[in-house]
């Protein structure tokens, strides 16, 4: 069954708590403001595109949530899926001025299948793990 709207946001939630928040305020301090954010946004990059390669489809929020991405065959995503769903995807979302997350928003929330932008852009769903 695809995850929907709030299970989604919640599992961004504890991916941001758990590893965002922490890594933010250790990378500030370590290298400054400018410094620290730039390499904050870089790791965090990173991980979400190759956790979910190495990882069956999960982060560690998504995980705690019961949720993963899968390919809509049924397949754990690759380091290719992930680029068109996080690059592409994020490029889409920042061309738009963040107009296309909104609607991406409105698509997991009323969309029988809750497929988002960026899932159609990667062929990805995120569905509750087995």
């Amino acid at each position: 069954m695809n995850a929907g709207f709030w299970i989604r946001l919640g599992a961004a939630l504890l991916d941001g708590l758990i590893i965002g928040l922490p890594l933010g305020l250790l990378t500030m301090a370590l290298l400054g403001r400018t410094g620290g954010e730039n390499l904050a946004n870089l790791i965090g990059f990173l991980y979400s595109l190759l956790l979910p390669v190495f990882w069956n489809g999960f982060t560690i929020g998504k995980k705690a949530c019961g949720v993963q991405i899968r390919k809509l065959d049924g397949s754990a995503p690759t380091i290719g899926t992930m680029l068109l769903r996080q690059l592409v995807g994020g490029l889409v979302y920042g061309v738009t001025f963040g107009i296309c997350a909104i609607v991406s928003a409105f698509m997991v929330g009323l969309r029988e299948d809750k497929r988002a932008i960026h899932d159609f852009i990667a062929g990805t769903e995120v569905v509750y793990a087995d």
